[in-house]
């Protein structure tokens, strides 16, 4: 019988509770972890790789969404949101094979989310979670901002960030609806691919662009950002720690809370860096 290794997570203790004795009726499910905040979730994910996260959306700090944003492409497990969300945010679930928990607790799409994630388990359909969440996300914010949407001149905007005058900050546009973010690239401490989104980590805050990994690492400074993973870029200036792993590979310590792994065949990068500090 396929056992799924599953993390719950919940600020509130009750809810927590009720969650957890209701999946403990599913066989199918092995509990491993419980975390009642978005940096235990993020913590308990790099270090115990579950098969799928049950996450609450709403929380104080990092909320759910916050905990998938910050984690890297590959490590992110299937995903079930616990929400009270509107209608219109669930219909973007759906179409982006999202799936979800209503709150109050709701027996019938318990059952049909851990049915669904045991059918993609066994098809092998778990490695684009983080693109198809990304997506939703994508989705809600542009339902919960159409009203506000007005013309950008992207001619414009890319003017701005593409001055090559020897006193202007290189930096990268991020287009969010009815706001243009410039932002520094001195100040990007790490890049995350998720599909055809990229996922911009600065001083606490991500900031989704839709652009490759690919195109966006033409655009930022070669000397100091480097890849680490086919699907993360790196500031090496934002190293703090290099902690070893398995089979070759390793962490990076990025800033107080981030950390991002380094595959094996882009770890002489790293030595590298080391080597010539």
């Amino acid at each position: 019988m396929t056992k799924l290794k599953a993390i719950i997570v919940d600020d509130e203790p009750l809810a927590l509770k009720l969650l957890r004795s209701k999946l403990n009726k599913f066989a199918e499910l092995d509990i491993i972890a419980e975390c009642k905040n978005g940096r235990e979730a993020i913590q308990a994910t790099m270090d115990l790789a579950p098969d799928i996260l049950f996450l609450d959306i709403q929380m104080p700090g990092i909320d759910g969404f916050g905990v998938i944003k910050k984690l890297q492409t590959d490590v992110v497990p299937m995903v079930v949101f616990t929400t009270a969300f509107e209608q219109y945010a669930l219909d973007a679930f759906d179409v982006h094979a999202v799936d979800y928990i209503l709150k109050p607790i709701d027996e019938e799409h318990i059952q049909r989310a851990v049915n669904r994630a045991l059918n993609r388990f066994a098809r092998g359909e778990n490695n684009d979670n983080k693109t198809n969440i990304i997506g939703a996300i994508d989705s809600i914010n542009e339902r919960e901002n159409a009203s506000l949407r007005f013309p950008l001149s992207s001619d414009h905007s890319d003017d701005q960030a593409g001055s090559s005058g020897s006193n202007v900050e290189r930096k990268v546009v991020i287009k969010d609806r009815d706001d243009i973010t410039l932002l520094k690239q001195s100040e990007i401490e790490w890049v995350d691919a998720a599909g055809d989104y990229v996922c911009l980590h600065s001083e606490g805050v991500t900031h989704i662009k839709r652009s490759t990994l690919k195109s966006l690492l033409e655009e930022l400074d070669p000397t100091i950002f480097k890849r680490v993973h086919r699907s993360t870029i790196v500031n090496l200036n934002f190293i703090q720690k290099v902690i070893p792993h398995t089979k070759g590979e390793f962490f990076l310590k990025l800033g107080e809370y981030d950390q991002v792994k380094v595959s094996r065949n882009y770890r002489d990068v790293i030595k590298s860096f080391l080597t010539d500090m």
